[in-house]
């Protein structure tokens, strides 16, 4: 998830603003993103035509809650659930609710979060209901494939925006391989994330590498890259959360939480056997 002022290109942060954990720290924000990725686990099981984005939000609470933690999201700035549920056109932030009723042919991007023993954990994933065409498939497979771009630049002496132009590079790739030209949005970008949910620094999903901090061991980023079948334009609705693309095109967002480690990126969202 991302909001508020994370919204601002603002990178160019001081080194020592961006929070460096130890490695208990950061088994701790690993047993969070255990925790995220259960939930999310049973969310993709559950997710199917005529299962409602409020069937799902109870569900994440109950997973989250049952192992000892809390949803980040739910109260977060106000918004109202524990997860962010976005289908079709909505790019992120979507509110669910049980009016909102999956149907067959529908993408949805689920952005959890859970917050164990203080610390954070954030991670999303687009999901194909029923039959979806295989245009909404590659988009969805070009925003995973970029997001895993942006992990494997995640490594030591680094500078931030490694980060952001690898994620860029694989973006434009896969538009190339799909024939489609994808847009990639720059408002909204990865974050610190350790004790907060949204910590510095802000990390676009585009640029020139060589810029930004330079990454070093113990720190904890989300890498979270959104693309779209049509413009990088995008609107907020009236509900102050819920983003869409300007010209209705469908959206895809991927995310993991990541750290830092002298062995390369460790994804402490991700599945154990991953």
């Amino acid at each position: 998830m991302n909001r508020g002022a994370y919204r601002v290109l603002k990178l160019l942060r001081r080194r020592n603003s961006i929070e460096i954990k130890t490695r208990a720290q950061l088994e701790s924000m690993r047993a969070a993103g255990l925790v995220v990725r259960k939930a999310l686990m049973l969310m993709a099981e559950t997710a199917k035509p005529g299962v409602s984005t409020g069937e799902l939000d109870e569900l994440a609470e109950q997973t989250i809650r049952d192992a000892g933690a809390v949803p980040s999201f739910k109260g977060y700035h106000g918004f109202p659930a524990s997860i962010c549920a976005s289908v079709n056109n909505q790019i992120v932030h979507g509110i669910p609710a049980k009016s909102a009723v999956l149907a067959d042919g529908d993408l949805i991007s689920i952005d959890c979060g859970a917050i164990l023993d203080g610390w954070h954990g954030d991670s999303a994933v687009t999901l194909a209901i029923g039959s979806v065409s295989a245009a909404d498939l590659a988009l969805s497979a070009a925003t995973e494939a970029a997001m895993w771009a942006g992990i494997r630049a995640a490594v030591p002496d680094a500078k931030l925006t490694d980060i952001s132009n690898a994620v860029q590079t694989a973006a434009n790739t896969a538009a190339a391989a799909d024939g489609v030209d994808y847009g990639q949005i720059i408002e909204y970008g990865g974050h610190g994330i350790g004790r907060e949910m949204h910590m510095d620094p802000f990390l676009p999903n585009v640029g020139k590498p060589g810029r930004g901090p330079r990454l070093e061991v113990g720190m904890a980023l989300a890498i979270e890259p959104m693309l779209t079948s049509g413009t990088n334009e995008t609107i907020e609705l009236e509900d102050g959360w819920t983003v869409v693309t300007a010209d209705g095109s469908r959206a895809a967002h991927w995310e993991h939480t990541v750290a830092i480690t002298a062995d390369g990126p460790w994804v402490l969202t991700a599945p154990e056997q991953d």
